[in-house]
């Protein structure tokens, strides 16, 4: 069981590494990507590895929760940076990119679905909450409808993201991602 003590700067930098090299070998197709190789990538040895995760399967869960962490940050700069349907439309984008991440880790992925790990669950309420705070702010400024939930657009756009499996699937679902955008304006209240 880790501890629940801050990392030191050569530990912490050490987990970094090896989640990053993980994440890449998934990118990259590797989805049976062996902890030795892994760790050969991250410039560690296999029993570093194994002080930071118990097994493979925890550094795949860890990979896919640091992948979902960095998105639902993201709402938070986008609504700095632009208006709430810009906002929105750049987090959907996102969504579509994290399903090709996720693409790429699926087979990976697969050997975690067995477990009781509650990553998926998880996953699926934050990325709701987020799109929740973008459609709430959307429809405060006029710019959304606002009879969509998070939720459901998450469900409308994993819908879109089902595609995954076939040849041009990703341009695709941006394509679509925009007629999705698109009905969210329609009906919308219109500033005076």
């Amino acid at each position: 069981m880790p501890s629940s003590r801050p990392l030191r700067a050569d530990a912490r930098r050490n987990r970094e590494a090896l989640l990053s090299a993980a994440r890449q070998a998934f990118l990259d197709g590797d989805t049976d990507a062996h902890v030795e190789e892994i760790a050969r990538s991250a410039g560690v040895a296999v029993g570093t590895l194994y002080r930071h995760f118990e097994t493979r399967e925890a550094l795949i869960e860890e990979v896919y929760r640091k992948e979902v962490d960095d998105l639902c940050a993201a709402p938070v700069d986008l609504m700095h940076e632009h208006a709430p349907d810009e906002a929105l439309r750049r987090f959907l984008l996102l969504l579509v990119d994290h399903a090709a991440v996720g693409k790429g880790m699926s087979v990976a992925l697969e050997s975690i679905m067995a477990t009781n790990s509650p990553v998926f669950d998880d996953a699926r309420t934050r990325m709701g909450d987020a799109l929740t705070r973008l459609l709430d702010a959307g429809s405060a400024a006029g710019t959304v409808r606002g009879d969509v939930t998070g939720p459901t657009l998450l469900r409308a756009l994993g819908g879109i993201c089902a595609m995954r499996a076939t040849e041009g699937w990703l341009d695709e679902a941006r394509q679509i991602t925009g007629l999705l955008l698109d009905g969210l304006r329609h009906g919308a209240p219109r500033a005076s």
